[in-house]
């Protein structure tokens, strides 16, 4: 008998220690920001876990000691030991890795709420959501006074973005601090980055001039995007997405997370394709990005490529009124080879070394290698413009070559006490490109003349050097001033003949100087107030020197905000004024490969009030809203026609492409700590595609529209071969809308029919974006 109260004992024994309790928790940052996906491993039994949109997890152990290690990119991994006795609560609060490439680098270009400049950030968390293969233009559309386009009209191909009514050609873009802008164009080509957007970290989007950047200066904004941080720990990802117009993408990434505690290496390889919502208007994006990185205590060095090929059919004509309305998806284009084909290279190597606890520098280098054409057929043309390869009245089949080559040298160092904040930095950069164009084909081709002789060929070659030394420092308890001072010196020098046979030759030197100040009045721990000066100067591009424009402009850029910070609300509230004088602005017209054209407007102002927030309203619901309302005048503006004729006076006018209304808004539900809805909304008011407020005709005016979108996110967290499935909707243009979000103008003096008698011609084209289409995506991660 006595072996029974034994065998109780053990089998009670066996009871209590088969007890399984729950495990929860939440991951945070400093700032008290919940880090979703962030990794979770228990180092006893490999069992692995990911956080969910909140930065919350929950798992069921045994009874036991266990420990927790937590881990997320851009974060020190942190490890906690748990004694797992009852139902048990712990919450990981991570710091950033101050050897990040954001540390030093980034802070030269970029700013936080401490400096009086107008910014909106953009995490690798809110990119995720809707990053199903549509280009960054497309998913920063929802920031405050943005506008998206496309020319496909799906958001993949050739995209554009405007902020506060500037367009691509002035928005300063910079990737890890290396500028991205053409050189010549000043534009930014984001079809040549493909699925950019799965290898960023986050982005900080500066409206107006900003702080000193590297590269063009910024002359309406400034994008600053930060690539992939340093992964402690392997991982690889999967995503695979579908949706309307053949649309798909094919994402591979992996780390190998750190080596020998010190190197890691990581990378993707992305295929994005799109039959595009215009007839023909495809877009095959192939694309990678590499990087290797080695980082101790206080170093980082990190090595990376990235780049790709596009081959993309032309939409660059949109549709005039008429097409528009028999069939807003049709295109012009019918020859079946009417591509842009190009390839680029992108080669960076950074070196941020922290020499002292207040002494801290930055080294990056870049080689970029771009190459490519559009090809185009030309019907019954004069053999004038060909250079005579060709007869007169053939047809012929042609090839628009670009094959440049981009070097920038960037070195920032930064002092940091508890008072002051000093940045100094220096940037060169050498830009050197042919254009030239190759008959490839003509019906009847001259004597002598071989396929692909060319028929025009000019060479450029432009260096862009900067020094700048900026300041954030205390002045009192409450009071911070910012001082930021930049010289800018630019050479540019091409010569030969452009497409048209025009010959072209310039030799230009322009020295700027680029002061900024401002000051941020702390009020309370919730309450900032701040005020700022700006100065920007910017050279023409090379369009423009092509049109005969070669002054400089220069924009004095005042800003006033108000920013608010509670638990439950974020607030901010801006109204800024910027004066133009000679502001290159776009006329309406594009020239024969769909780019804009310019031409000085002498002075004119831009005047708006911003508002944007993010509000919790429960733990369920919360939401993003932010509105735009402006100004944006040119003053005395005089209408030019051709001919000997007087130009006409017609006063104020508004500014092209600048909508006095946008507005946009988030709606967030959490249905279950697994399940996210959004409902997004986005209002654009009426804007003019000329700068004569229809004194013409009333051709030149786009309307109003309005568009929402409908965003699903489903997590699946499982312990069997992957960490997390992540399951995505998103359905653009629920309601349907038919709408033109961009498009051009033109007029001309037509004398012929009536000799001595001026007749106005005008004319308008669009750009018709999808209907309702869906996008459904799956990310894998292991």
């Amino acid at each position: 008998m006595k072996k029974i109260p034994i065998f109780l004992f053990l089998f009670a024994s066996i009871l209590v220690n088969a007890q399984q309790f729950k495990l929860s928790g939440k991951v945070v940052d400093e700032n008290n920001n919940p880090l979703p996906n962030a990794s979770l491993v228990i180092k006893e039994n490999k069992q692995g876990k990911t956080t969910n949109f909140e930065g919350e997890f929950a798992m069921t152990l045994r009874k036991g000691n266990y420990t927790i290690r937590v881990s997320f990119l851009g974060y020190k991994t942190e490890s906690k030991e748990v004694s797992l006795t009852k139902d048990t609560f712990i919450n990981f609060e991570l710091s950033p890795n101050e050897t990040l490439l954001d540390e030093v680098l980034v802070s030269a270009v970029r700013v936080n709420a401490d400096i009086p400049v107008t910014f909106s950030n953009l995490s690798k968390k809110e990119i995720a959501k809707r990053n199903l293969g549509q280009d960054i233009p497309i998913l920063m559309n929802y920031l405050p006074n943005v506008i998206s386009s496309s020319d496909a009209g799906a958001g993949v191909g050739y995209t554009y973005m405007n902020v506060r009514g500037s367009n691509s050609e002035r928005i300063n873009v910079t990737i890890n601090g290396i500028p991205y802008n053409d050189a010549e164009s000043q534009g930014t080509f984001w079809v040549n980055l493909g699925d950019f957007a799965s290898s960023t970290q986050n982005l900080q989007l500066q409206r107006g001039v900003g702080t000193s950047t590297n590269g063009s200066g910024a002359f309406g904004a400034s994008l600053n995007i930060l690539t992939d941080a340093v992964s402690e720990e392997a991982y690889g990802e999967i995503q695979n997405s579908f949706g309307s117009f053949g649309t798909r993408k094919h994402t591979v990434k992996f780390s190998t997370g750190k080596l020998n505690e010190h190197f890691e290496i990581a990378g993707r390889l992305s295929n994005i394709y799109s039959d595009g919502y215009v007839d023909r208007a495809f877009a095959d994006l192939k694309s990678y990005y590499l990087q290797g990185s080695y980082t101790d205590e206080n170093t980082l060095i990190k090595a990376i490529t990235f780049g790709g090929t596009e081959r993309t059919y032309q939409a660059w004509f949109g549709l005039d009124a008429t097409q528009l309305e028999q069939d807003r998806r049709q295109n012009p284009y019918t020859y079946e080879n009417e591509v842009d084909d190009y390839k680029q290279d992108h080669y960076q190597l950074h070196w941020n070394e922290k020499w002292t606890d207040k002494w801290s520098t930055n080294l990056g280098l870049n080689y970029t290698k771009g190459a490519g054409f559009f090809e185009q057929f030309k019907e019954d043309e004069s053999a004038a413009d060909f250079n005579n390869l060709i007869v007169d009245g053939t047809d012929v089949i042609v090839r628009r070559w670009l094959d440049n080559d981009y070097y920038v040298f960037n070195f920032n160092a930064n002092y940091k006490t508890d008072k002051i904040n000093l940045i100094t930095g220096i940037s060169y950069s050498n830009y050197t490109g042919d254009h030239f164009g190759e008959v490839i084909w003509g019906e009847d081709l001259a004597p002598n003349v071989s396929i692909r002789d060319r028929y025009y060929f000019s060479d450029a070659t432009k260096n862009d050097f900067s020094v700048f030394a900026k300041a954030n420092f205390d002045i009192s308890e409450k009071l911070s001033g910012y001082l930021d001072l930049q010289g800018r010196f630019v050479s540019y020098k091409t010569k030969g003949l452009t497409s048209d046979r025009a010959p072209i030759d310039v030799d230009t030197n322009f020295d700027f100087f680029n002061p900024k100040f401002g000051f941020t009045y702390t009020l309370n721990q919730n309450n900032n107030l701040y005020a700022s000066f700006a100065v920007a100067n910017r050279e023409p591009n090379r369009n423009d020197f092509e049109g005969g424009v070669s002054t400089a402009e220069t924009l004095f850029d005042y800003e006033l905000g108000w920013r608010l910070q509670k638990e439950n609300v974020k607030l901010n509230t801006n109204i800024y004024y910027m004066d133009y004088d000679n502001q290159l602005v776009l006329t309406g017209a594009i020239d024969d490969v769909g780019q804009p054209v310019r031409a000085t407007s002498g002075s004119s102002y831009r005047l708006g009030l911003e508002i944007d927030a993010d509000i919790t309203l429960s733990d369920k619901f919360s939401v993003r809203p932010n509105a735009a309302f402006s100004i944006n005048k040119n003053r005395d503006f005089y209408l030019i026609r051709d001919g000997n004729q007087v130009p006409v006076l017609l006063g104020d006018t508004d500014l092209s492409f600048s909508p006095s209304t946008v507005l946009g808004n988030i709606l967030t539900y959490n249905a279950t700590e697994n399940l996210q809805i959004s409902f997004l909304s986005k209002f654009v008011g009426e804007q003019f595609m000329s700068n004569f407020s229809s004194a013409i005709s009333t051709n030149d005016v786009l309307d109003s529209y309005f568009t929402s979108d409908l965003n699903i996110v489903y997590q699946i967290n499982t312990n069997k071969i992957f960490k997390s499935i992540t399951l995505t909707a998103l359905v653009n243009n629920i309601f349907n809308a038919k709408y033109v979000d961009r498009g051009y103008y033109y007029i001309f003096d037509d004398t012929w029919s009536n000799p001595g008698v001026t007749r106005t011609v005008d004319g308008a084209g669009y750009y018709p974006q999808a209907t309702r289409n869906f996008l459904l995506g799956a990310t894998l991660r292991f």
